[in-house]
Order: structure tokens, then sequence, then C-alpha cells
């Protein structure tokens, strides 16, 4: 008795699965062309078709002039593919009511590299950003790294429109992201040093200076900012270590002169302090403010020789 169940039930599955397949099967003829964007025919597209719900492909492909035909379709909602390497594929769906379904024309064109669409929207970001419109420029690469994670340099411009914005925090969130995106960049490491620093992360912002190496640093104002920060805590002699290894670096940098005069100002090395200073007064612009205070610094220096 038990075996007769099973073959009972095994019949009706098979019956059930038959009747589902019966259902895509049928009188109707759909057909139609296959050409690419200059209107040319295009042989071998493979064409599968396929009932909403059921598991089984019709499949075709066009001839030389790009026509092609299913037949013995049955009625319903239908879903179409149209493929061929090096073309971008088509999917439509079509219905077929009373054995007939309305002809299909399809123009099928190459993939479209994303990279051209990806930098015609950093372009515009930058635009957008140079309009003053810091909160748009800055969505614009939000939207971007959602559709393309990998975009790792948007979070460094995420960051620099937070920093227009004046929003420090976040801009500290998004340089440490581009960061975590890009660990081998240095004008990101850069850029997060940096923002630490503003925020009052001293010892982080300078753990990761530490780490740069220099030869790879195209500016220098980081350290330099972190120097300023070691002068303004007093520790000219530490502030002047660390300028004296950018200097190697960047020998033609003027503001270096001008920062490490004043370390040595804050160790109380005037000669050094002196010499760096009349180099910095040679250098940097006639009217600007730190010409104005390196000469009343050096003006000090000299009235307590």
């Amino acid at each position: 008795m038990k075996s007769f169940r099973i073959v009972i039930a095994v019949s009706i599955a098979v019956m059930v699965a038959a009747a589902a397949s019966a259902q895509s099967r049928g009188n109707a003829r759909v057909q139609g062309t296959v050409v690419d964007v200059a209107g040319q025919p295009i042989q071998d597209v493979q064409i599968k078709a396929q009932m909403v719900g059921q598991t089984e492909l019709m499949t075709a492909k066009s001839n030389k002039k790009g026509e092609w035909r299913l037949n013995g379709l049955g009625n319903g909602q239908w879903r179409i593919e149209f493929s061929k390497d090096g073309m971008d594929p088509v999917r439509q769906e079509f219905e077929i009511s009373g054995d007939r379904a309305a002809p299909m024309n399809i123009t099928m064109g190459k993939p479209v590299d994303p990279s051209i669409a990806i930098n015609a929207e950093l372009v515009r970001a930058v635009e957008t950003a140079k309009a003053g419109k810091f909160a748009d420029a800055r969505q614009i690469c939000v939207d971007l790294v959602a559709k393309h994670p990998a975009l790792t340099q948007c979070h460094a411009f995420i960051a620099r429109m937070y920093i227009a914005e004046s929003n420090a925090v976040e801009a500290v969130k998004a340089a440490r992201v581009a960061v975590e995106k890009d660990p081998a960049n240095v004008d990101h490491k850069l850029l997060l040093a940096d923002l630490l620093l503003e925020t009052g992360e001293k010892a982080e912002s300078r753990q990761i200076l530490d780490a740069i190496d220099l030869t790879l640093v195209k500016d220098p104002f980081p350290f330099i900012n972190l120097a300023i920060t070691m002068i303004n805590e007093k520790k000219g002699v530490e502030a002047a270590e660390a300028l004296t290894k950018l200097l190697a670096q960047f020998p033609n940098q003027s503001e270096i002169f001008y920062y490490r005069g004043r370390a040595y100002v804050a160790a109380n090395k005037l000669d050094e302090a002196k010499a760096d200073l009349e180099k910095y007064v040679t250098m940097g612009k006639p009217e600007s403010k730190e010409v104005a205070d390196a000469k009343k610094i050096l003006e000090q220096i000299n009235n307590k020789k």
C-alpha cells in the first residue's frame, strides 16, 4: 500500500509539471529584427524568452539580416532577452493575447564605458563647488559612491566639502574613510592629519605625519601646521627639528624658514633664529604679515645683543 501511494504521488507531480510546462506552449509567434545604432542588422544575437512564472526557455538566433522568430508561444506575459558578446543586452516584457503578439524591432549598442559618466559627474561636482554650492557638490559625490563603491577619490572630495561648510567633525569622518579605502594615498593621509590637528587630535595627527615618507609629500603645510602647534606649546626644539627635516625636502619653501626661526626663538637659540628670519625676509612677499612679523622679531633679537 505504501509504495502504491508513492507511485500515485509521483504521477500527480509529473502531471502538474506537464501542465505547468504546457502553459508556455501555444500557437502564437513573435518575430522582429535586431539592428545596431547605425541601423545595420546584427547576426547571431541570442534570443531567450520565458513566460512569467514558468521555467521553460524558448530560444532563437538572428540571421544575417538581423531577423528572428519564436514559434509555439502560449498566451500570457513573457520576458525576452537579446544578448551578444560586445553588446549591451536588451531585456523587455511583452504580452501574447489571442495567439497574437506585436512585432519587436530591437536596437542594440556597445556597452558604455562607465568611467565616462563618472568623470562627467566628477567635473559637475567640481564646477558646483566652484560656484560655492558645497552641499550640492558633496551630494553629487555621495551619490556616485553609492553607485560605485570603489570610487575612492570621492571620499576626500566629500571631506573637503565638509571643510568648506565648516563641519570639521564630518570632514574627519569622510577623510578617515578615504584613508581606509586607499591606505597608500599620501594626500588622503595628509588631509586626515591636518583635520585631526584642527579638531584637537594632536597625538593622532602627529602619529600619521611621522609615518609618512617625506619624499612622497607634495604639500608641506600639514607638517608646518604641526610645527606651529609645537611652537605654541613651547616645544621649540622639537618644532625646529621637525622643520629641519621638512626643509631637506622643500628647500625653497620660504614659510619653513619663518616658522623654524620662530621655533628657534622659542628654544632661545637666537643666532639660529636670526639666520632663518633674515633668510625669510629675502624670500617672502614684502607686503605680507609674516615678513613684517619677522622684521619685528629680528629687531627684538638685535636689541637683546
